[in-house]
């Protein structure tokens, strides 16, 4: 390969991990305003809605749905708790195990955030079904780099 070749292979704007980071800056940056109201950060929020998908999830559960490790998710989910959105409490035969559970408040507030899904689609100015090809494909990237591990 001649230097021309290689110094174009390089630019960063041929890169699909630059593509990918600047994407993933952008949405959290779009989320941000809508989360406020809720009293939400963005890792937050992705906690809230994996507990509306399934209450009563044991933290080492959360953290592999969310893709956290336990020095991430422990503080969030403290913060959480904090805020009246969930519970934590361990099990009463492996006190090792702390699972967490929403409260009523934090039921309440899975209502509010429709809005923000909704919000956030037309921010992208995406149809629905081009919305989901582009998160189909996606986890299908995920899922081939994962393999790679």
């Amino acid at each position: 390969m001649d230097d021309k070749e290689l110094e174009k292979e390089l630019k960063l704007d041929r890169q699909i991990c630059f593509a990918l980071y600047g994407a993933a800056h952008a949405f959290t940056r779009a989320y941000k305003p809508l989360l406020e109201p809720l009293g939400l950060t963005y890792p937050q929020y992705l906690a809230m809605m994996a507990l509306w998908e399934e209450d009563g999830l044991q933290v080492k559960a959360l953290g592999e749905r969310l893709g956290l490790d336990s020095g991430t998710l422990s503080p969030l989910l403290k913060r959480l708790e904090q805020a009246g959105y969930v519970t934590r409490q361990r099990d009463k035969i492996d006190e090792r195990q702390v699972f967490i559970t929403l409260t009523e408040s934090g039921r309440t507030m899975k209502g509010k955030a429709v809005g923000v899904m909704r919000a956030i689609g037309q921010a992208t100015g995406c149809t629905i079904s081009e919305l989901e090809s582009l998160r189909d494909n996606l986890k299908m990237l995920k899922n081939q780099l994962d393999a790679l591990a």
